[in-house]
């Protein structure tokens, strides 16, 4: 092998090249040519990435620690000329055309994230059920079958019966001495269980997110949590929007069955994760419910995204056939049923009918505003006589993408910042040092530039000799990084070089506008469209793992919701998750749920009259 120096190439190319991907300790031969990012996702090495490898957000950092990987020129924007010669390059960028040695910095996998939200005391009626039975044995005299005397002892049921319970049933019934479980999951009877196991019946409820994925073991007696848990998705090298995916599929005819693969890999570590946490059995899960946006739920299923992505939008199925967990490649009952929930369009999905079931929009008097704030911001607007929707397109600002210091909420994020014309108080995600910025930081950080002035309305970082007048303490911050200029949060090495340090450019600022123009036009055209304003809203719900830590306060100050008194403005936490317990633990919400379908009116923004207007409105932050 050679240095990692921008020069060095052969004359001629090798007909494989052998790559050695640290810390994995994993060896890998490619084809010379291919990109070091997708030779790592070939291989199961997932490298940090939310623009799905198309050179825009600049996060598949990796390392050549010994080789020659020539620097591209988005290398040399990204880097500096000391982490260049560190061997620093974009994975997505850097071409496999020597062997190498590579370094792939660790990828957060447990981002910080809401893993229960605002919901509601059910009634306790799951589909899923177990009956003990104790049978009469078959006699010369009763030569009824064994399937027609299990039924017998339900007679209160019309079920139909799995085929596959068949097998195996005699031998089963006489084991057990004609003491056995039925276990029912609707109108399924998909288990007859030797003695008595109606201590033990679970469900799985899921919410599936873009970025983020969380797991609920309950006990379906009871209604109890027993356990939760959260990781990202392994789509993540594939973008971080459901854009970026969907183009993915649309590219490479290969790309569907590997993210379908690694939804289901994502479930299943999660549904074993929490199993082991209860010391619960797998198999003692008879029902999951899984709530997702709609392209999250079709490549789930291996269900063709690509219709979503183009004009008009339109989903294979709202409502789906039945499910099995199997078709999800969740460790469950064999004969599991799952529960998906349904989806009101293409960009207002099944997480959002969950939503809006655990928040109970369409049952409150009060007018209520939800927001779930994500690269693509769902909108509801209404009360239990009238329900609006919309979707708005609000981009990956508030994950960390496209921001030049941003990452996700992870350990080293800064997730608040506090600006006083004094100073600048950071809190930072795992009270460790900061390493970069993650959405509700940066939603912090521009409210209080904004407040202390040193961001004007229009989002323009204001001259020197303003910022040393309104705030001197600050006004070192305020600096150049080449041809732009920055404010330092954080400064990593000595104060003065803002090249070594966490800051917010003039771009990230505009980024947030764009995003919060976005949110808010669309809930202005909802309030228009019912003949109403802002101080007819009794409350906004700030929905999702974002909307959970992010500041009202904050929020406030830039538009991005509207102006009310902050106790107006909750943080509802994950009721995507919360619905889709709802959906395990009783059949009237799952039917509710269902009738949210007809409830919510669907306004499109994206041919709405005076839409770019309103947008352009948006852009400027509150006086």
């Amino acid at each position: 092998m050679t240095d990692t120096g921008v020069v060095g190439q052969r004359t001629s190319m090798p007909s494989r090249v052998e790559l050695y991907f640290q810390p994995a300790g994993l060896k890998v031969r490619v084809p010379p040519g291919v990109t070091l990012f997708d030779a790592a996702s070939w291989n199961g090495i997932a490298i940090d990435s939310t623009c799905g490898g198309h050179g825009t957000c600049k996060k598949c950092k990796i390392r050549v620690t010994d080789g020659s990987v020539p620097a591209s020129a988005l290398d040399v924007r990204a880097f500096s000329a000391t982490e260049l010669r560190a061997g620093w390059r974009l994975a997505c960028r850097a071409l496999a055309s020597d062997d190498a040695q590579l370094e792939v910095p660790p990828l957060a996998t447990r981002p910080k994230a809401a893993t229960v939200g605002v919901g509601r005391q059910v009634i306790l009626r799951p589909a899923a059920q177990k009956r003990y039975l104790e049978l009469a044995e078959p006699t010369l005299a009763d030569q009824r079958t064994d399937l027609e005397r299990v039924l017998a002892g339900l007679d209160d049921l019309e079920l139909r019966v799995d085929l596959a319970v068949l097998r195996g049933l005699g031998q089963r019934l006489r084991a057990a001495d004609f003491k056995v479980t039925a276990v029912i999951v609707d109108d399924a009877l998909i288990d007859v269980q030797a003695g008595d196991t109606t201590q033990r019946l679970l469900g799985l409820a899921f919410d599936l997110g873009t970025t983020t994925v969380v797991a609920t073991l309950l006990d379906l007696r009871t209604g109890t949590p027993l356990a939760v848990a959260s990781m990202l998705n392994k789509q993540q090298p594939y973008g971080a929007d459901v854009i970026t995916r969907i183009s993915a599929t649309m590219l490479d005819a290969a790309a569907l069955a590997t993210m379908t693969r690694l939804a289901h890999e994502t479930l299943a570590e999660l549904a074993a994760e929490v199993c082991a946490a209860a010391g619960a059995d797998p198999v003692d899960v008879a029902e999951v419910a899984l709530a997702g946006n709609a392209t999250m739920t079709h490549l789930a299923l291996g269900v063709d995204p690509e219709p979503l992505g183009v004009a008009p939008f339109i989903m294979t199925a709202r409502q789906l056939p039945d499910v099995l967990a199997a078709d999800l490649a969740v460790p469950a009952h064999p004969r599991a049923r799952a529960f998906v929930f349904p989806a009101f369009g293409a960009y207002v999905g099944g997480d959002i009918t969950a939503g809006l079931l655990a928040a109970g929009m369409n049952r409150d008097a009060r007018t209520r505003l939800f927001i779930d704030i994500g690269t693509n911001c769902e909108i509801v607007l209404g009360n239990r006589d009238w329900l609006l929707g919309t979707a708005a397109p609000a981009g990956p600002a508030f994950e960390g993408a496209a921001i030049r210091c941003g990452m996700r909420a992870a350990d080293g994020a800064i997730e608040a910042v506090a600006v006083t014309p004094d100073g600048v108080a950071l809190t930072v995600i795992g009270d460790r040092d900061p390493a970069g910025l993650c959405g509700s930081g940066l939603v912090d950080a521009v409210a209080g530039l904004v407040r202390v002035g040193l961001l004007d309305k229009s989002g323009r970082l204001v001259p020197a000799e303003i910022a040393a007048e309104l705030a001197p303490a600050l006004a070192p911050r305020l600096t150049m990084l080449g041809a732009e200029r920055v404010f330092v949060l954080h400064w990593r090495g000595e104060p003065g070089d803002s090249a070594d340090s966490i800051y917010l450019s003039q771009r990230d600022v505009r980024e947030l506008q764009f995003a919060k123009a976005a949110i808010a036009t669309g809930w202005q055209v909802l309030l228009d469209e019912a003949g109403l304003t802002a101080a007819d809203i009794q409350q906004v719900l700030l929905a999702g793992s974002f909307g959970s830590y992010l500041s009202p306060a904050s929020a406030i100050a830039l538009g991005l919701v509207p102006k009310l008194a902050v106790l107006r403005v909750v943080a509802a936490g994950n009721v995507a998750g919360e619905g889709a317990k709802m959906a395990l633990l009783s059949l009237r919400e799952r039917a509710a749920a269902l009738a949210l379908l007809e409830e919510v009116r669907y306004v499109e923004l994206s041919d709405r009259e005076g839409f770019n207007d309103a947008f352009v409105d948006q852009l400027q932050f509150p006086g």
